[in-house]
């Protein structure tokens, strides 16, 4: 008999490569999608995921998926995953990030509570330490949405302990894709840089080209969180590459994978700097690579050419 998975955040990066590694593996997808005045439409690679209609912030309609779906597993996917938006609306980045949890958490505990529960954490919940961090490392969030996501992570710990139920949490570092949103820092470079190339814009506006991150491929991660339910217990576990690279670094790349010259079209705007930002994450990912023998393979000049590549061939 087949095992079935409710996704949330269907919609988003994560969730798509995830829904697809978990229908070739034969289990019946579930992806959670807020109601809109028009019909929803999956990507066509997304072929075969059955739409349920919910909200983070709506207990009812979360009580409604976990009873339709009857989940084995359970991947929080979704969530107000802008770093930069959560300063203007901090309120209700704090409600679907931190009280959703609770909210499908209790959904869970009710209706599926022996259903295996997955948590997207974040490396934005370290804030300005610096230095190679693990599951050990302190929080020190520096933004409205690393509040709530460490808010969040205390949540699926306190479930564990509470309650016997199986959550667990992986703290990702930055991961990217072509599928990623174009108000993300990496997705907006290559497709400015698409655009350029194709003579459709002349510049590209970017703020602190001094951040460094640790950047991995989405499509990889959402192994890592797959294996994670998979284990004997739930553990909390790091998803990193454990190498940094900075704003210019990939800025500076993506132009020569599509062959503009990066100081002719690059505008520096300090008006788009985070009032918090911070210099430097870097991820210690040796427990799950130990443990669950996960290692990323993707790396950061290959991950750039392809979103670079992905986008020239839509302009193109």
């Amino acid at each position: 008999m087949s095992k079935s998975a409710l996704v949330t955040g269907i919609s988003g990066q994560d969730a798509s490569y995830l829904a697809e590694l978990l229908l070739k593996k034969g289990y019946d997808v579930y992806g959670l999608v807020r109601r809109t005045s028009t019909p929803y439409r999956l990507p066509a690679y997304l072929n075969g995921v059955h739409l349920l209609y919910g909200d983070l912030t709506d207990s009812a309609s979360l009580s409604s998926a976990v009873r339709d779906s009857q989940p084995d597993e359970v991947y929080n996917l979704g969530a107000m995953s802008y770093v930069g938006s959560s300063w203007t609306h901090p309120v209700s980045t704090l409600d679907i990030n931190a009280c959703g949890v609770v909210r499908l958490l209790e959904a869970v505990r009710q209706h599926k509570k022996e259903a295996r529960v997955y948590q997207a954490s974040t490396s934005e919940m370290f804030g300005n330490q610096g230095g190679r961090l693990n599951e050990e490392s302190v929080f020190s969030p520096r933004s409205p949405y690393g509040i709530s996501k460490v808010a969040a992570h205390h949540v699926i710990n306190n479930y564990r302990d509470s309650y016997g139920m199986y959550c667990c949490a992986g703290i990702c570092f930055n991961h990217e894709s072509p599928r990623r949103g174009l108000e993300f820092v990496t997705r907006k470079i290559t497709d400015a840089v698409a655009r350029i190339a194709h003579g459709l814009q002349d510049e590209v506006r970017l703020g602190n080209m001094s951040a460094r991150r640790d950047w991995g491929f989405a499509g990889e991660y959402v192994e890592a969180m797959w294996l994670m339910l998979q284990a004997d217990e739930p553990q909390d576990y790091v998803i990193a590459t454990g190498e940094t690279h900075s704003v210019w670094d990939f800025y500076k790349l993506a132009c020569d994978c599509g062959g503009i010259r990066a100081n002719a079209h690059l505008v520096v705007d300090s008006g788009l700097a985070r009032p918090a930002d911070i210099n430097e994450l870097c991820g210690d990912a040796s427990k799950i690579q130990r443990e669950l023998g996960w290692f990323p393979i993707v790396g950061f000049q290959e991950l750039v050419k392809m979103m670079v590549r992905a986008d020239m061939e839509r302009y193109g």
